[in-house]
């Protein structure tokens, strides 16, 4: 067996059908992060007869003086539970890029170890072991992440769509998915001309520029495997829902109003005084709808995502926070449930942390994401195969590595 570096169509071939494909692992993402200060190679280890028996994308940047680092992002397409696979395939890189001058590689394999319970512990599935064989042949474990700090989450909240019933989402979820619908919010695929109307919703969560974005489409647009969808108001539907709940309010009201003439209890009165204040905001809704009819368009909330073999994935989301009373990014959610569901098996709704206390940094994201009922599912964590022992220890104990690939918090948002 040997290492060669693969045509896109033989990697795209490859890939495709592995039980480890994942969107992180294309050619896509070559393109995209070589527009971003990477080279990539499309590495594939082969027997005599040049059948692959393994391959990966792998990310190259400089880092400290004269040195190189890898990423192969979502680890390698590899058959983690044959041993010698595994051995053989990490001794040809090991071997190959310290000729090219490569420190190590960081890998984050696209491996499930378990699925959160109600409690939010994690039910183990036996891919643990991976663990011991990756450390074995010189892997090194990193720590644990908490919260974002590693490249990927270790935590993914994902959707079973063929499942999904929103009668079985969290009520206060339920209600903002109902208040959405109510002021005429839809949602729309919309083409790449319209990403900076995306980049607004999004500018303030993420440290990367508006052509980060439209070099993310474009890398994806290749492959038509890539939607920008947006969430905006329909003042006509919002104006009809409005002036339909405050008649309808209007004769509840009136109803309390004349028991109150027989029965004046406190509970009556309370009741119309509650019934007083549903009245006001439907008639405020309606002067806003009506207010809107000769608006332009606007955009309240929106998603990228990407579509890969039975998964759909949310790369980011967003919502314009001047408009949080319509409940825009709960709506958001549901209509993307309901746009993929028929054509896809998963809603990957990206990361979560994994401290699920209320008084994390991150508890309302947490809070917000699984207000759906998704799977928690924890992954198997990040590795560095180290390659040149001694320059890695001196990047580490400079602070190098911790600078180059810690990430920066982000912003206590629902995602």
């Amino acid at each position: 067996m040997h290492l060669k570096e693969l045509s896109i169509d033989d990697f795209n071939n490859f890939q495709i059908t592995h039980p480890l494909s994942n969107y992180y692992q294309t050619v896509n993402y070559g393109i995209l992060k070589a527009e971003n200060n990477f080279d990539y190679d499309l590495i594939g280890m082969v027997d005599n007869n040049n059948n692959i028996l393994a391959a990966s994308l792998i990310l190259f940047k400089p880092i400290g003086i004269k040195c190189l680092y890898g990423y192969a992002p979502r680890g390698f397409l590899i058959d983690y539970e044959n041993d010698y696979l595994v051995n053989t395939f990490t001794d040809l890189l090991k071997k190959y890029y310290y000729e090219k001058g490569v420190i190590f590689i960081k890998v984050n394999p696209n491996i499930k170890i378990g699925k959160l319970d109600n409690n939010y512990n994690t039910i183990y599935n036996g891919n643990e072991h991976i663990i011991s064989l990756l450390t074995n042949n010189d892997y090194k474990k990193l720590k644990d992440n908490l919260y974002f700090e590693a490249q990927l989450p270790r935590f993914n909240a994902i959707i079973d769509l063929n499942n999904f019933d929103i009668n079985n989402i969290d009520k206060n979820t339920k209600n903002k998915i109902k208040k959405g619908l109510r002021k005429g919010l839809t949602l729309k695929k919309y083409s790449k001309e319209y990403l900076n109307e995306f980049y607004k919703l999004v500018k303030n969560k993420k440290e990367n520029n508006e052509f980060y974005y439209k070099d993310y489409y474009t890398a994806y647009e290749k492959t038509d495997s890539i939607d920008l969808l947006l969430v905006s108001i329909n003042y006509y539907d919002y104006l009809q829902n409005s002036e339909y709940m405050y008649n309808k309010e209007l004769e509840n009201n009136t109803k309390l109003n004349n028991k109150l003439i027989y029965k004046n209890t406190e509970k009556a009165i309370n009741a119309k005084m509650s019934s007083d204040k549903t009245l006001l905001s439907y008639k405020n809704d309606i002067v806003e709808a009506t207010q809107g009819m000769n608006q332009e368009e606007i955009f309240i909330a929106g998603a990228l995502v990407i579509r890969h073999n039975d998964t759909a994935s949310i790369v980011l989301s967003g919502y314009d926070n001047k408009y949080k009373r319509f409940a825009a990014n709960y709506f958001l959610h549901y209509s993307l449930i309901n746009y993929y569901k028929d054509n896809y098996k998963y809603l990957d709704l990206n990361g979560v942390v994994g401290d699920f206390s209320n008084n994390n940094p991150y508890s309302g994201l947490n809070r917000f994401k699984l207000g759906f009922k998704p799977d928690i599912y924890e992954y198997i964590g990040e590795y560095d195969l180290i390659i040149e022992p001694k320059s890695y220890n001196i990047l580490l104990n400079n602070g190098i590595l911790a600078k180059e690939l810690n990430k920066k918090d982000i912003k206590n948002t629902q995602n």
